[in-house]
């Protein structure tokens, strides 16, 4: 598997199975599907309520738990929990995650990413990020953050590339990390001629055309599927490479549409959201 190498020198893998909307049965069967078709990254999350399946996934699959690169984050009602990260833990059945985010910048995100910097520096996180910030909120973390996040997790693909938040993190050498690479299900995306055409050139999938893309933008991706054959062939995309004309022609096609668009509201919400994050399986 590709790496790409973290601002602080962890090496990340490119492309893992993402667990976002996996109820816990289809998640631990995802990750278990997904580590035994060779894949080394995870990515979930205290808001998926998916932890425990994650972790038993991970255990079912037979991997060593130091070759698999595990990411998941906090939510906006733990920032100020001080066992927050080590419950989280508890529920991966781990002793230490490779990436620890906090998920929203609502509620006291400086307190959560004070949690982040903690953990790093007591080992339970190997790298740490931010997720879904941008703007003023974005900037203040710049600005108040001791250590600087080592990945975005933002909302990217080739419709939209979030280009104004790049700007912000491009002096810290941020990487991103796309969600809805595939553009959450829009068929139309897939379908524009260009994916097509490349498609056909290196007989692939539009869908394996797009996350060859992502790549080689320098987005580690993480695509979710519960189906065998779409995780298999979701990492089938290191033996062709676009060209830098290639990569040029799907440049065209960004709109700066979005599929997710919550308020300010919306957003600040999250933090009065308190799941019992315990009651998964």
């Amino acid at each position: 598997m590709e790496t790409f190498t973290l601002n602080n020198g962890v090496k990340m893998p490119v492309i893992g199975i993402g667990t976002f909307l996996m109820d816990p049965d289809h998640a631990e069967q995802a990750v278990y599907d997904a580590l035994k078709s060779g894949y080394r990254m995870i990515d979930t999350a205290n808001g998926y309520m998916n932890e425990k399946a994650v972790g038993c996934g991970m255990k079912k699959s037979g991997v060593d738990r130091k070759d698999i690169f595990l990411s998941t984050k906090l939510w906006p009602s733990v920032y100020e929990d001080p066992n927050a990260v080590d419950d989280t833990l508890r529920r991966l059945g781990t002793d230490y995650v490779d990436l620890l985010f906090i998920h929203q910048p609502s509620g006291n995100w400086e307190a959560g990413y004070r949690q982040l910097e903690k953990a790093l520096k007591d080992g339970k996180a190997r790298a740490i990020g931010i997720s879904n910030f941008h703007d003023e909120k974005l900037a203040k973390l710049l600005e108040v953050s001791e250590v600087k996040p080592h990945v975005m997790q933002y909302e990217n693909h080739p419709y939209y590339t979030a280009d104004d938040v790049r700007k912000a993190l491009a002096p810290f050498n941020v990487r991103f990390m796309a969600w809805y690479p595939l553009g959450h299900g829009d068929k139309s995306l897939q379908r524009e001629p260009v994916f097509t055409e490349l498609g056909r050139k290196y007989g692939k999938s539009p869908a394996q055309v797009i996350l060859r893309w992502h790549v080689q933008f320098g987005n580690v991706v993480i695509p979710g599927s519960t189906n065998p054959d779409h995780i298999r062939a979701n990492a089938d995309i290191f033996d062709f490479t676009l060209t830098d004309e290639e990569m040029d022609e799907i440049a065209k096609i960004k709109k700066n549409i979005r599929y997710y668009n919550g308020s300010a509201a919306q957003e600040e919400s999250y933090a009065q959201m308190r799941p019992d994050f315990d009651s998964q399986k």
